[in-house]
Order: C-alpha cells, then sequence, then structure tokens
C-alpha cells in the first residue's frame, strides 16, 4: 500500500511539474527582433503590349534562417495605361506561422498603383498598395513606399536601388510599420534578372516585428519583346 501511495505521490509531482513547464513555455514571450531570409521567384507573361499577368512563389525563413515561417503564392495582372503609371491587382494565398508557431491560412486582395516621376538621370516611383486581408480578424492596410533607382556602370549591367515603406493598420488605427530596403538589381538577360537586397523593418506591434532580411528575388519573363 505504501508502495502505491507513494508511486501515486510521484506520479502527481511529476504531472504537476509538466503542466507548468508546458503554461511556462506557452507564456514565454516572442522575440522582438529576428534575422530572416525572404526568397521570391515571380514569373511574368505579356498578354499584351498594356497587360501582362503575373504569378509569384514566396519563402520566408526565420528564427535566424533556422525554420519555415511563411509560404505564399500571388496571381495578378499588371495593367499599363501609360508608361509612367501601372495598376496591379493581385492575390496573395499565405500559409503564415503566427505567435504560438502555428501555421494559419490568409487569403489577401490587393491593388497596387505605381507612378514612375519622368525623371532621366535617376528613376524616382511612387507606389500606393491598398490590401484586405481575410483571416481570424479581418482587416485593410495602406501601403506608401517611394523608390529610387540609377544606373550602375555598364559593366555590371543593372541597378542600385533604395526604397522607404510605411504601413497603415486598420486594425490598430495608425502607421505601425516602416521597410527601409537598399540592394541592386542584376540582368542576366534580357528575360531574366536578379534582385538582391538588405531590407530593415521595424514594427513595435508584431513578435518579432524589427526584423534584419536578406531579401532575393528572381524575375522571369516568358515571350513578348
Amino acid at each position: 500500500m505504501a508502495v502505491m501511495k507513494n508511486g501515486r505521490t510521484i506520479l502527481f509531482i511529476v504531472t504537476v511539474l509538466l503542466v507548468f513547464v508546458s503554461s511556462a513555455a506557452a507564456q514565454e514571450p516572442q522575440p522582438e527582433e529576428d534575422f530572416q531570409s525572404w526568397n521570391d521567384v515571380q514569373l511574368t507573361i505579356p498578354l499584351s503590349p498594356k497587360l501582362d499577368f503575373q504569378t509569384q512563389f514566396t519563402g520566408r525563413l526565420g528564427k535566424n534562417v533556422t525554420r519555415l515561417n511563411d509560404g505564399r503564392f500571388l496571381a495578378g495582372v499588371v495593367l499599363k495605361p501609360h508608361k509612367s503609371f501601372s495598376i496591379n491587382p493581385f492575390y496573395w494565398s499565405i500559409w503564415a506561422r503566427n505567435a504560438v508557431s502555428v501555421f494559419r491560412f490568409e487569403s489577401r486582395y490587393s491593388l497596387r498603383l505605381t507612378y514612375r516621376f519622368p525623371f532621366k538621370s535617376v528613376g524616382l516611383s511612387h507606389r500606393s498598395q491598398f490590401e484586405y486581408r481575410v483571416r481570424a480578424t479581418n482587416s485593410w492596410r495602406y501601403r506608401a513606399a517611394l523608390n529610387l533607382e540609377k544606373d550602375l556602370p555598364k559593366k555590371f549591367n543593372g541597378k542600385f536601388f533604395m526604397a522607404d515603406e510605411v504601413f497603415y493598420d486598420s486594425a490598430l488605427g495608425r502607421f505601425s510599420r516602416n521597410r527601409f530596403s537598399i540592394g541592386i538589381n542584376k540582368i542576366i538577360n534580357k528575360d531574366l534578372s536578379l534582385d538582391l537586397y538588405y531590407m530593415r523593418q521595424n514594427d513595435g506591434v508584431s513578435r518579432p516585428g524589427d526584423l534584419n532580411t536578406i531579401w532575393a528575388a528572381l524575375r522571369v519573363r516568358i515571350g513578348g519583346k
């Protein structure tokens, strides 16, 4: 009888300890900062001189580039009514890891408007993007970005670029995020180019929200002139 009683006592203590450890792990605060790697493959198919079909696959590695945080697929079109202005409606299908490390699905409907200023020495453009996020709690965001481009010397066959983007989030009722990017675009041939750049994100709400990110984007164009 004493052995059974001692066994039940030990089992009770072990159970309490397991519950305590699990609870402590669940309540462990998420880090505010992370180093990540974001990787895109974008495919563009010209349908006419003023209309392109566009699709993109993206994978984002987080937790200091040790695990997959985010996988997404994009499909949309780019309308070009004028050489300085484009209209880009598109849809994102996203599986992303949340704060408790569980993958959740999100549908995102977006509209991107880009205007390129008529400067000859540098490329300067402004982009406004509106997106409606369908998830556990639906919301919308407005994103405004200013992008500066400069041709590299001919032997490098590419461009240097720098951009800054701010986010307004309806769920928070304020601007909550800023992204600054700097990098190069390398033209491999007329149908293939590679963007490689560093991005710093500051976000005081998301966890982790302050990111140091190396971003690579392979851009493929099929057909057209």
